[in-house]
């Protein structure tokens, strides 16, 4: 009889949806407004009667000023989140060098905190200290890592791109669209892309797809409401 080799069992690399989330959330965020602002400039323009070349006018307008304005403003407030982490980074490293015993003495108390026994806390706050006392603070204590950094260019880079791809859809659909049924067949579509969003952000991030999906719908469908009737009020009183 043949003896039993045991088989050894490497560790495997996880991958957690959260070290994904910042760009994540910045892209179907730009993908989003891409599409339902767009949208909705190209029906508000098209219930006032005007031509084909007209809304198609706007709605590029809409493309590139709304791909601008998210990367301009995406890249504003996580650029806004690195500098407040690198004060809190350099505070920290100043208080290792003027009180290294107390910061070790802090970190035990953290991981104490979590449910370490206090002999062991101290072993492992001495350990982590000794190979990054930094990285150690600002992950344990400030909830910094590198995987959630706040990272303001490609932030900026995917808000900006995902929203010109976003509004690139309703806009080809108004270029191909017979002039007759342009506004139903871009408010249909419309939802459809954002219904199809919704569902795909909400099984990337592990929720329910049903619920993304419908809840991108109705926000999309209120928004095309109101500014078809804003264009058709205006359209009335010009």
């Amino acid at each position: 009889m043949k003896p039993i080799r045991s088989r050894r069992v490497y560790p495997t690399e996880e991958r957690h949806r959260v070290a994904s989330a910042s760009w994540l959330r910045a892209a179907v965020l730009g993908a989003n407004d891409g599409i339902l602002s767009t949208s909705s400039l190209l029906l508000g323009v098209a219930v006032t009667h005007a031509t084909r070349g007209i809304i198609l006018v706007a709605g590029a307008a809409g493309l590139v000023a709304g791909a601008v304005s998210m990367a301009a403003g995406e890249y504003v407030s996580v650029k806004s989140q690195a500098e407040t982490e690198k004060a809190e980074l350099e505070r920290e490293q100043a208080e290792l060098k003027a009180d290294d015993a107390g910061e070790h003495r802090e970190l035990t108390q953290i991981y104490i905190g979590r449910g370490v026994d206090p002999f062991l806390a101290k072993k492992v706050a001495e350990q982590l200290m000794a190979h990054d006392a930094l990285g150690a603070h600002a992950r344990d204590e400030l909830g910094i890592s590198e995987t959630l950094r706040a990272r303001p260019i490609q932030a900026s880079l995917a808000s900006a791109v995902s929203f010109a791809m976003g509004a690139a859809l309703p806009l080809a659909v108004a270029a191909l669209a017979p002039g007759a049924s342009l506004i139903p067949i871009v408010a249909g579509t419309s939802l459809a892309f954002l219904a199809l969003l919704g569902a795909l952000a909400a099984q990337a991030g592990g929720a329910g797809v049903v619920i993304g999906a419908a809840r991108v719908s109705f926000w999309g469908a209120l928004a095309m409401v109101l500014t078809t009737g804003v264009g058709t009020l205006f359209g009335t009183i010009v």
